[in-house]
């Protein structure tokens, strides 16, 4: 089963899962533009994804028993994390969300969740490809 979901199909799995928490996100921030004393909050994904893959090296022992020694690379898991922006404000309502800029990163998150999406499949058509032999 590891040939059929190895490490880089998890890690665009937990992209999309990240892509998916952060419209939600987003789509509340919108919803609530006009609310009193509304503080927005932003997913924290690519940038501790980025942090983990700048601490890695290139250098990994292969492990063919669950018992063996991780050598090089851990497989660790990065886990989307949500953060409430309570130090600005943006209205005179104590209100912090602009709706410009939001819109923006929703447009942004659409586009990255696409670009997840079409990655995913080109996966599962290559596998599908190798499992079957025709195109």
């Amino acid at each position: 089963m590891e040939l059929l979901v190895n490490q880089s199909f998890k890690l665009l799995e937990r992209s999309v899962d990240a892509s998916t928490l952060k419209q939600n996100v987003i789509t509340n921030n919108i919803s609530n533009v006009d609310t009193p004393f509304f503080k927005r909050s932003d997913v924290q994904f690519e940038s501790l994804l980025q942090k983990e893959m700048n601490k890695n090296t290139k250098f990994e022992g292969a492990r063919t028993h669950s018992k063996h020694f991780a050598i090089g690379n851990e497989q660790t898991t990065i886990e989307p994390k949500v953060v409430r922006d309570d130090n600005s404000i943006f209205n005179n309502n104590n209100n912090n969300v602009d709706i410009e800029y939001e819109m923006a990163l929703l447009a942004e998150n659409q586009l990255r969740y696409n670009l997840f999406i079409q990655q995913l499949n080109h996966e599962i058509k290559q596998k599908r490809l190798a499992i079957g032999g025709r195109a």
